[in-house]
């Protein structure tokens, strides 16, 4: 098939699926805000048992990313994500999802090779730049604090 590069929006628009906007916004809201109460649920559990913030906000993270990449892992996460389409990014159990997926994807290639390189394609670049933008305004928040 020869088609221009001006057909061919027009082709794959006629050939995407159809999604419905609202039923989608709705379900990713609903299940990204059920993430979030689970989780502030947890740590409001883990502060009652008498843990610091820090350390009750720590097990928490500690807990989702698990819970994600187990469930990223057993082909589940993909299950959920299908039905919550934007709620399953909310920000820790996407981001463990994104990892163990390059990993599962790679692993035929080896533990060094494979798995190992595989982990950083997405996070390597997160872990640069968050780094980078940290050190930034680190450097620009001590400056500001000179006058």
């Amino acid at each position: 098939m020869n088609i221009s590069k001006k057909e061919y929006p027009k082709y794959a628009d006629a050939h995407a699926p159809k999604s419905d906007i609202l039923r989608d916004t709705l379900r990713a809201f609903l299940i990204g805000g059920l993430i979030c109460a689970v989780a502030q649920a947890m740590t409001t559990l883990w502060r009652s048992l008498g843990m610091v913030k820090e350390d009750a906000g720590l097990l928490t993270s500690v807990i989702l990313v698990f819970a994600a990449a187990l469930l990223t892992s057993i082909g589940i996460f993909d299950d959920i994500a299908k039905v919550a389409g934007g709620g399953t990014l909310v920000p820790i159990t996407g981001f463990a999802n994104s990892v163990v997926s390059a990993a599962i994807d790679t692993k035929n290639e080896g533990f060094v090779l494979g798995l190992g390189a595989g982990i950083f394609t997405v996070a390597g670049p997160v872990l640069l730049y968050g780094t980078a933008a940290g050190t930034l305004y680190g450097i620009i928040y001590w400056i500001t604090t000179l006058f």
